[in-house]
């Protein structure tokens, strides 16, 4: 993707495309094991929104890590309702691409995925990951309890001091109560499963994230 500055700042509310009254269509069964990606979900699971570049990439890790029981890609965080893939690419409907990730609490622990999703990306890197430059590609995490909050920051607060000891800089990662998600088109969900050699924009600093990071309040 060529650099355009534009698609690093923010659109402003007034200016953003309009969108449309209804969801895009989807296929709702997960490509990889079959399970409902729009719900409802079973009883002891929860969720988690979170942004950390591309959303091809993104999603397989999570769809491989133990305890997730469903994933899917979507669009969070603008103003546009119900976009499409070339809208979000325009830089005009603010949103930025995220993982929707339903996982089991018997089986895995917020801190366990917001581990892997701290070391899967870079989070000092504003408006973009990598090559892919945009709003679209902004590290987030948009959380659906206050209970997930106090953790998600927590989190951060633990992983910004083992950057900052790698002489790495500031997150810029968005922390946040969830705001709608819209499902991406069918084609996108599960890309990497369909396309084997597509692809993964993931990297991430090779810095740890401490075990256990979340637990504690800062």
């Amino acid at each position: 993707m060529l650099f355009s500055s534009d698609k690093t700042r923010m659109v402003e509310p007034d200016k953003a495309l309009p969108g449309r009254a209804q969801p895009l269509p989807l296929q709702p069964a997960h490509a990889v094991n079959g399970h409902n990606m729009t719900g409802p979900y079973p009883d002891g699971t929860e969720m988690l929104d979170l942004g950390l570049g591309c959303f091809w990439g993104a999603e397989r890790r999570f769809w491989q890590t133990p305890g997730v029981y469903v994933t899917a890609v979507g669009y969070q965080g603008g103003y546009t309702p119900h976009p499409t893939y070339e809208e979000v690419c325009t830089g005009k409907t603010g949103h930025t691409e995220v993982v929707r990730v339903v996982y089991q609490t018997s089986k895995t622990s917020l801190e366990a995925l917001l581990k892997v999703f701290w070391e899967s990306h870079d989070p000092t890197q504003g408006m973009r990951q990598g090559g892919d430059v945009g709003t679209q590609y902004r590290s987030a995490i948009f959380v659906h309890s206050d209970e997930q909050l106090k953790i998600a920051f927590a989190s951060r607060g633990t992983y910004q001091r083992a950057l900052h000891e790698a002489g790495l800089g500031d997150i810029t990662t968005q922390i946040a109560s969830a705001p709608p998600f819209y499902f991406a088109e069918t084609y996108h969900q599960q890309y990497l499963d369909k396309n084997p050699g597509g692809y993964c924009g993931l990297g991430g600093t090779g810095v740890g994230c401490p075990a256990g990071s979340g637990v504690s309040s800062e």
